[in-house]
C-alpha cells in the first residue's frame, strides 16, 4: 500500500510576500498617522485654552507605561521563549511521516528570526496598548494624598484604598499576565521542539521544560498569596449584606482570617513548585496544589457561608451592629454628609397660624412672594417659539434657573442662551459654506422672571401666561446686561465653525439680517497656513478646508465647542453635573459647570450608581458610573465668546482634589480667586444633591437596629406631575381597566430651585429643595434643601417632621388639588377638545410650620406647533386649596384677601411677547361657559378621587380586601360620572 506523501505548509511565492510586507507596512503606516493626526489635533487645541501641561503629563505617562509595561512583558516572554528553546533536545523522534508537530518545528526553524522578532513586538504593543489606559492608576499613586482619616479594622489611611491599594492591584493582575504568557510560550515551545512529548504512558518531560514550568508555576502561585493578603483590605469594600456596604460580620470573623489562611498555604504551594524544578517528582507539588483548592473551598467559601446562614442571620440585628455603625459614619463622611454640613432640624408640618398671621409674617413673605411660576422643564418650546428669531438658532431642551439682582431685587429667572443649531438649517441652507463659515453663532441671553407672566389667562383672550422676557442680544440690552452676547461655543454648537475670514474683503459670519460678523475672539486653532489646513481637511476628511478660497491668513477653526467638552478634556480626573448653565459674568456670557472628583471604593461607604441616583422625572443624563465618595470640588467656566476655560477649587479640603492638583499643578485655580461676580451665581449641582437626598433617606438613621429594620428609612417620591405617572392629574374620570395609581411607570420627583425664606434663615437665599415621603409612603417625611450661596455654601437642612402626625406629601396633595370643586368645575381647563393641559413643577416650601405647595397649569393647543403658556395657578396649605388663573389669586383663596400682595403681579417689566407669535398661541379655556358639569358629576369625580387614593393605600399595604373594594367605588363613580 503506497504511503501518502507528507504535506508540507504551503509556502508563498517571493511576489507574494513582498505585496504582504507593503501591505502590512502600509497598514501600519494609516494606523500611525490616524493617531498621530489625532494627537496633532488635540495638542493644539490644548495649546489654545493654555492646557497643554494637561495634554503633555497625560501623553507622556501614557507613553512611559506603553514604553514600560510592553518592555516588561515582551522582555520576559522572549527571555523564557529563548530559554525554553536553547533547552530543546538535541535529538527530537518523529512519530511519522504525518507528525503535524514537525512539521510546525520545520517551519519555525526556517523562519526563526521571524518568529524571534515578531511574538515580543506583538506583545509589546498588546500589553503597551492596555497599560497606557492606566495612566490614572499610576498618577495618583505617586501623587496620592492623605485623607487624615483612618478605617476602622486595619486602621489604615483612606489614602491607601483610593491610591495605594488600585495601584497594588494593577501591578498583581499584571504580573498574573506576564507569568500566564511566559508559562503558554514555554509550554507550546518546549512541545514544539521536544521537550514535552506525549507519546508514551504518561508523556514525557525533560529536565529544563520541568524546572522552567515549575518555576513560572510556582511564581504564579506566589503571586496568588499576594493577592489573597491584598484581598483582606477589599473586604472593606464588600456587598454581602444587602443592607449596607462593607464588611460584615461574616467578613471580618471567617473571610478575613480565610484568606490570610490561604494566603500562607499559597506560600507552602508556591515551594513545592519550586522544589518540584529540582526534584523528578511532581507528586509534592500536585498535592500541593489539591490543598490549595480543597483550603479554598473550605475555609474559603464552606466555613463563611456556614457561619453566616446558622449564627449571622438569625441574630443578624447583634451580629451586624458594629458594621452598620460603621457605615453609617463611613458613608456620611464619604457623601459629605457629616453633622458640620447636615442640619437636622424638627419642623411640625402643620401650621398653627392664622390666615392673617401667614400673610402678615415677614418670614412667611421671604418665600410666598418668591414663589416660582415657569417650569424650565415644560418652557423651552415657548422660549423657542417666541425667543429663536431665526430657524437656525435655539435653546436646550431644559433651560435653566439661576438668580440676578435687579433693580436691587434679587429674583430668580429662567435663563437660556440663544445657540447655533446647525441641525435647524433648511434644506437650502445645509451646503458646507452655510454650516461652517456662515452660520457660526448664536446671539443673545434670554431670561424671564420665574414668578411672572405678562398677563393672567382670561376667558377670552389667548395672549395671556407667556414669560416677560428680558433679552441681551447685538439688537439691544435688557435688564441683565452683557457686553458680548455672540455665543460661539454652547450646547448646541456640536461641529466645528471656521471664522475671521474674510470674502472680498467683507465679513462672512450672519449676525442679523443685512449685518455680517468677523470673530475677533481669542479661541480658535489657525488655519493660516498650509499644514494646519492639510492637518483640519485630513481629520474632518473635508477637502474644502484645504482648497476654499474662504480660508484666509486670519481664519481660525473652532472645534469641541460643546462646554462639558472643552471642561472634560481640561480635566480628565473630573465627573461632570449633566446641567452646564448660562450666566452673565462681568458682561460675558458664561458657561458654567460642576466637576465632581469620586472615589470607586471608600471603606464602609455605600456605593452609587450615578445614573440611577439621578434619574427622575426628566429622564437619565448620566452614565451607569459606580462610586462610593464624591465631593463637588471644582466650578468650571466656559466663556460662551472665546471658549476659554477656566477651573476654580470649591472644596479645597478634598484630598482627592490635592491629589489631582499635585499631577496637573496650576490647572486649579484657588477658591479664593473665583471673582465676585461668578460667586453671585454658583449653584449646589442638581446631580450631587440627587445622590446626597438618596443617602439621607436612609443614613439619617443613627440607631444600628432601627436602620436594619428600616422603618424610619425616608424615600424620594415619584413626581405625580409626571405625564408618564398614573396619578390622578387631571379631574377626569378613571375608566375601568387603566393602570392603577400606584404603578411607578413615571421618575422620580426632580429638586427645585427656589428663592426661599427657611426656618432659621435670616433673608431669602436661593437654594436646591426636594421633599421626602416615608418609605414606601405618601405622607411626608423631611423637606431638604442646600444653600447656593458662596457663605455657606452646600449647607443642607433637613426639616424633619414628626412620625406620630401625617402630612400630605406630593402625591397626596395633587389628588386632593384635583379632587378640590373648584378644580373639577374647570372641566373645560382640562378636557378641551382642542388644547391639552400640561402640569408643571409641584413645588413644596416650608411656610409657618406648614408645607405651602404651589403648582403652575399650562395649557397647549393640540398642534405640532403649539407651545405651553400658563393657565392657572394651585396653591395648597393645611387642607386648603386655591385655584386661579394667578398666584396672588390662589393665595388669598387659601389665606384671605392681602396674602398675594406681596407676589410679583402679571406684566412687570421686561417684554411681553408678540400678539399671536409664530401662530403658536393656544385657546383659551373657558371655565366659566360651555359645557357644564352636574352636582351629580361634580360629586363623582371627588369619590373618584378618593377611590384612587384609598386605592393607592392599600396597594401600597398589600391589603387585597380593600384593593377590591376601592376598584369597585372606582367603577361605581365612574360610572355616575358618565350618566348624563
Amino acid at each position: 500500500m503506497a504511503m501518502r506523501p507528507p504535506v508540507g505548509i504551503p509556502k508563498l511565492s517571493k511576489r507574494s510576500r513582498i505585496l504582504l510586507i507593503i501591505g502590512a507596512v502600509l497598514l501600519a503606516v494609516v494606523v500611525a498617522a490616524s493617531r498621530l493626526l489625532g494627537t496633532y489635533v488635540n495638542w493644539l487645541w490644548f495649546g489654545e485654552v493654555g492646557f497643554r501641561t494637561v495634554f503633555n503629563t497625560v501623553l507622556f505617562t501614557q507613553i512611559g507605561l506603553f514604553v514600560v509595561m510592553g518592555l516588561v512583558v515582551a522582555g520576559l516572554l522572549m527571555l523564557n521563549l529563548a530559554i525554553a528553546y536553547r533547552a530543546r533536545p538535541v535529538f527530537v523522534p518523529v512519530s511519522g511521516p504525518d507528525d503535524p508537530v514537525s512539521k510546525y518545528r520545520s517551519a519555525i526553524i526556517q523562519r526563526l528570526r521571524l518568529v524571534a522578532f515578531a511574538i515580543p513586538v506583538v506583545a509589546f504593543i498588546a500589553a503597551g496598548v492596555a497599560a497606557s489606559s492606566d495612566w490614572q492608576i499610576v498618577q495618583t499613586y505617586f501623587n496620592g494624598e492623605s485623607f487624615g482619616t483612618t478605617d476602622p479594622e486595619f486602621g489604615l489611611d483612606i489614602g491607601f484604598y483610593a491610591f495605594g491599594l488600585p495601584f497594588y492591584t494593577w501591578l498583581i493582575s499584571w504580573g498574573f499576565v506576564i507569568i500566564a504568557a511566559s508559562f503558554v510560550g514555554a509550554l507550546v515551545t518546549h512541545y514544539i521542539f521536544g521537550g514535552i512529548r506525549l507519546a508514551g504512558r504518561g508523556g514525557q518531560l525533560s529536565a529544563p521544560a520541568r524546572i522552567q514550568l515549575a518555576v513560572l508555576a510556582g511564581l504564579f502561585v506566589l503571586l496568588y498569596a499576594a493577592s489573597y493578603f491584598f484581598d483582606r483590605y477589599e473586604l472593606m469594600f464588600s456587598n454581602r449584606n444587602s443592607n449596607f456596604f462593607g464588611a460584615t460580620y461574616t467578613d471580618l470573623h471567617a473571610v478575613l482570617p480565610a484568606k490570610l489562611i490561604l494566603s500562607i498555604i499559597a506560600i507552602f504551594c508556591a515551594f513545592a513548585f519550586f522544589a518540584a524544578a529540582f526534584l523528578r517528582d511532581l507528586k509534592i507539588p500536585a498535592i500541593a496544589t489539591v490543598l490549595l483548592v480543597l483550603s479554598s473551598l473550605l475555609v474559603g467559601a464552606a466555613w463563611p457561608a456556614l457561619l453566616e446562614q446558622f449564627s449571622v442571620r438569625p441574630n443578624a440585628i447583634q451580629k451586624e451592629s458594629q458594621s452598620i455603625e460603621r457605615a453609617i459614619a463611613a458613608t456620611r463622611d464619604a457623601y459629605g454628609l457629616t453633622p458640620d454640613k447636615v442640619t437636622f432640624t424638627e419642623y411640625p408640618g402643620r401650621s398653627e397660624s392664622t390666615p392673617q398671621e401667614i400673610r402678615t409674617n415677614a418670614n412667611n413673605q421671604g418665600t410666598i412672594s418668591n414663589v416660582r411660576l415657569l417650569d424650565p422643564n415644560v418652557l423651552a418650546r415657548t422660549f423657542t417659539q417666541q425667543q429663536q428669531r431665526k430657524n437656525f438658532y435655539g435653546f436646550g431642551d431644559k433651560l435653566d434657573v439661576d438668580r440676578y439682582k435687579v433693580n436691587g431685587q434679587l429674583r430668580d429667572y429662567i435663563v437660556a442662551a440663544r445657540e447655533i443649531d446647525p441641525k435647524n438649517l433648511a434644506e437650502n441652507q445645509q451646503n458646507w459654506i452655510n454650516r461652517h463659515l456662515v452660520y457660526t453663532h448664536g446671539n443673545g441671553f434670554v431670561a424671564a422672571p420665574a414668578n411672572t407672566v405678562n398677563s393672567a389667562l382670561q376667558d377670552t383672550s389667548g395672549q395671556g401666561g407667556y414669560p416677560v422676557y428680558t433679552v441681551s442680544d447685538t439688537s439691544g440690552q435688557g435688564d441683565i446686561k452683557v457686553d458680548q452676547p455672540r455665543i460661539y461655543y454652547g450646547e448646541l454648537a456640536t461641529d466645528y465653525a471656521i471664522v475671521g475670514g474674510q470674502d472680498n474683503g467683507k465679513d462672512r459670519e450672519y449676525d442679523s439680517d443685512g449685518v455680517a460678523y468677523r470673530y475677533t475672539g481669542a479661541g480658535g486653532v489657525s488655519l493660516g497656513n498650509l499644514f494646519n489646513r492639510l492637518v483640519f481637511s485630513a481629520a474632518y476628511g473635508e477637502r474644502n478646508i484645504l482648497f476654499s478660497g474662504s480660508i484666509g491668513n486670519e481664519s481660525k477653526i473652532l472645534y469641541n465647542r460643546d462646554p462639558k467638552t472643552r471642561v472634560k478634556m481640561t480635566a480628565p480626573w473630573l465627573t461632570l453635573d449633566s446641567d452646564p448653565y448660562p450666566a452673565v459674568i462681568d458682561g460675558r456670557v458664561k458657561w458654567i459647570v460642576d466637576g465632581y472628583t469620586t472615589l470607586e471604593n471608600y471603606p464602609y461607604a455605600h456605593r452609587t450608581q450615578l445614573s440611577q441616583a439621578t434619574q427622575t422625572s426628566q429622564g437619565v443624563r448620566q452614565p451607569a458610573q459606580q462610586f462610593s465618595y464624591i465631593r463637588n470640588s471644582v466650578k468650571a467656566t466656559v466663556d460662551a465668546y472665546d471658549g476659554s476655560v477656566s477651573l476654580f477649587a470649591i472644596d479645597e479640603k478634598d484630598p482627592v482634589l490635592k491629589t489631582w492638583s499635585k499631577v496637573f499643578p496650576g490647572t486649579v485655580k484657588p477658591a479664593s480667586e473665583i471673582p465676585m461676580s461668578l460667586r453671585d451665581h454658583i449653584r449646589y449641582p442638581e446631580d450631587l444633591f440627587k445622590v446626597q437626598r438618596e443617602l439621607l433617606a436612609k443614613y439619617h438613621v443613627n440607631r444600628p437596629d432601627v436602620f436594619y429594620s428600616q422603618n424610619e428609612f425616608w424615600d424620594v417620591p415619584d413626581d405625580p406631575t409626571d405625564e408618564q405617572q398614573p396619578n390622578v392629574q387631571q379631574p377626569q374620570p378613571q375608566q375601568p381597566g387603566a393602570p392603577t395609581p400606584q404603578s411607578t411607570q413615571g421618575g422620580k420627583l426632580p429638586p427645585y430651585y427656589v428663592i426661599a425664606q427657611a426656618p432659621g434663615q435670616a433673608k431669602p437665599t436661593f437654594q436646591i429643595t426636594s421633599a421626602l415621603t416615608g418609605l414606601r409612603r405618601e405622607f411626608l417625611s423631611a423637606w431638604v434643601s442646600a444653600s447656593s450661596e458662596f457663605d455657606g455654601y452646600g449647607k443642607m437642612t433637613v426639616l424633619q417632621l414628626p412620625t406620630t402626625t401625617q402630612t400630605m406629601g406630593p402625591g397626596q396633595m395633587q389628588n386632593q388639588f384635583f379632587s378640590a370643586s373648584k378644580v373639577t368645575e374647570a372641566r373645560t381647563l382640562f378636557q378641551n377638545p382642542n388644547a391639552n393641559a400640561v402640569n408643571g413643577n409641584l413645588l413644596t416650601l416650608p411656610v409657618a410650620g406648614g408645607l405651602l405647595y404651589v403648582e403652575p397649569i399650562y395649557i397647549q393647543r393640540k398642534d405640532p406647533n403649539a407651545f405651553p403658556q400658563l393657565a392657572r395657578v394651585l396653591v395648597g396649605f393645611g387642607g386648603r386649596v386655591g385655584f386661579s388663573e394667578t398666584l396672588a389669586g390662589a393665595l388669598e383663596e387659601v389665606f384671605g384677601k392681602g396674602a398675594g400682595d406681596g407676589t410679583t403681579p402679571p406684566n412687570t417689566g421686561g417684554t411681553t411677547p408678540p400678539e399671536n407669535p409664530g401662530g403658536g398661541g393656544t385657546p383659551p379655556p373657558n371655565p366659566g361657559g360651555g359645557q357644564q358639569i352636574t352636582a351629580e358629576q361634580a360629586k363623582a369625580i371627588q369619590d373618584i378621587g378618593a377611590a384612587i387614593s384609598r386605592l393607592r393605600t392599600a396597594t401600597q399595604s398589600g391589603d387585597f380586601a380593600a384593593i377590591g373594594q376601592a376598584q369597585k367605588d372606582l367603577e361605581d363613580a365612574t360610572k355616575r360620572f358618565n350618566q348624563k
